[in-house]
This record gives C-alpha cells, sequence and structure tokens, in this order.
C-alpha cells in the first residue's frame, strides 16, 4: 500500500496522532527530502528509524516503478517538506503508477497551505481552483494570468518572496487592480500574516521584502452580463470547435452566471428546430 502522509507545515503541534503512529511504525519513507524528514521524526521524538528513499521531481520518474513494486508487498509511505503529497510535491507520478499496477493508496489528512489560506482569505470558498506555482520567467508569467483573466471561482497560487512583487503587478495587469487579493505568509508559524488588498497596494508592501512561504487567494473574475441569445451563440461556437456541449454549457455558465441546465436545454432546442 502507497500511504501518502500530510506533515506540518510549519508548527509542529499540527502533527496527528495518526501520523505519529504510522511514522512510528513505517519501514520504508519515501522522502522529499531525507534529511528534513530526520529532523521532523526527531522533532516529533519519534523512536523508529525506518529505510529513507529519496524522493523527489528530479528522480521520481524513474523512482515510481520501484517504490510501487515494494508497495505491492508492504506499506510505503510517502511524504513531502511539508503539507501533503502529490499536491504541489513529488507523490503524483509515484500515485499514478500505484493506481495502473493496481496497488491500494491512501492518505493521512492533514495541514494543508492551499485550504488554510483559502478559509482565512476573507474571499469566496465554495469554488476554487489551485494554480500552483506560476511560471519564474516573465513572459511565460504574463501569459498564464493573461489566460485566467476570466476565471470565475477563487484562484489560489505558490509564490517565491523574490518573485511575490512582479507576481502581484502582473496580476493587477491581468485582472484588473479592483480584484481582491490576500496574500498569506508563514501560515501556522510564529510570524504569520495575512495582507489583503487590490494589487497596487500589495506590490508597494512586497516590494519592502518579504521572506517565508507565500500563498497568495485571488478573487474571481465577476460573471459576464450577457443576453441569453450571444450566451447560445457561445455554446454553439465552442460545440463547433469540438468541445462537448455539456462541457460547452458548462464553461459559458461559469463565465456568464447563468444556467448550465438552461443552456444545455436551449442547446438541444435548437437542434431539432
Amino acid at each position: 500500500m502507497i500511504i501518502l502522509a500530510a506533515t506540518p507545515i510549519g508548527n509542529l503541534g499540527d502533527a496527528s496522532r495518526r501520523l505519529v503512529e504510522v511514522l512510528e511504525n513505517a519501514e520504508i519513507v519515501a522522502a522529499e527530502d531525507t534529511r528534513t524528514t530526520q529532523r521532523l521524526l526527531q522533532a516529533l521524538q519519534i523512536t523508529n528509524r525506518p529505510k529513507l528513499i529519496a524522493l523527489h521531481d528530479h528522480n521520481e520518474k524513474h523512482k515510481a516503478a520501484e517504490l510501487v513494486a515494494l508497495a505491492a508487498e508492504q506499506d510505503i509511505v510517502v511524504v513531502s517538506d511539508a503539507g501533503m503529497p502529490a499536491v504541489s510535491d513529488p507523490g503524483y507520478g509515484v500515485v499514478a503508477a500505484a493506481v495502473e499496477a493496481g496497488v491500494t493508496v491512501t492518505a493521512i489528512p492533514g495541514p494543508s497551505a492551499v485550504l488554510m489560506a483559502l478559509a482565512i482569505s476573507g474571499l469566496p470558498t465554495d469554488r476554487f481552483t489551485f494554480e500552483g506555482f506560476l511560471p519564474r520567467k516573465p513572459g511565460e508569467r504574463r501569459s498564464a494570468l493573461t489566460a485566467l483573466a476570466s476565471e470565475p471561482r477563487t484562484m489560489v497560487f505558490f509564490e517565491s518572496p523574490s518573485r511575490l512583487a512582479a507576481s502581484l503587478a502582473e496580476m493587477g495587469a491581468a485582472f484588473g487592480d479592483d480584484r481582491r487579493i490576500a496574500v498569506c505568509r508563514e501560515l501556522t508559524k510564529l510570524y504569520e500574516e495575512v495582507r489583503r488588498g487590490v494589487a497596487s497596494e500589495l506590490v508597494a508592501w512586497a516590494e519592502q521584502g518579504v521572506k517565508g512561504e507565500i500563498v497568495v487567494v485571488v478573487e474571481g473574475a465577476a460573471p459576464v452580463e450577457i443576453s441569453a441569445e450571444d450566451a447560445a451563440a457561445q455554446v454553439q461556437a465552442l460545440v463547433a470547435s469540438g468541445v462537448r456541449l455539456k462541457d460547452a454549457c458548462a464553461e459559458v455558465a461559469a463565465a456568464t452566471g447563468l444556467s448550465s441546465r438552461d443552456l444545455y436545454q436551449q442547446a438541444l432546442a435548437a437542434r431539432k428546430a
């Protein structure tokens, strides 16, 4: 079995009893950084000394098969440096290989910077999208943000302190300076901080220098006001480009606030007419 184990994102008090129990009994732990995991075992006063196998972005592709083969016979615990493995951290390749091989995958839930930042941001939480880290190159970053300009769901990003000011400035350019943004820094740690405002306000703050782990939460785009006829035309255009009718209706509904079901029924009626 593959066991994805969520580890603290800062405060060791967030380590669950299940996490401690599993690590106390683990024979093999696949770790993003074995040194970080060794420090975690010591900090949690775990006396067990499991075999540690490095699992990171550079070796996961060829390590996945090895770990899955081992997991067919015994439990393999997978941990990242912080939070849930496979979410913007190594682990997805192992999970995909395990699923294909018919090996059971489970998880020990726990701390999540994504969900914590979303919950305390003050922005809508009913629908959201996690975008991970933006591209490092300015041109690619601008393109990625431009593609998200009409995204109606709340968006969650990871960002490095050194690129935060530039990314916030480009968010303002791509989304407009009226979008609400929350920058969450050092979550669960001693100097936890949440800064809320629009891009221009937050850029001025970030340019003074920011340290620590950063999560940026951005308000989604407001629904576009559009007539039912124009919305139906958008659906037809998407279908003509190869998008399934159901998916086309959902996409137009998300962007306009109209009912996906109504759009679907209209499209079916138009076909029969």
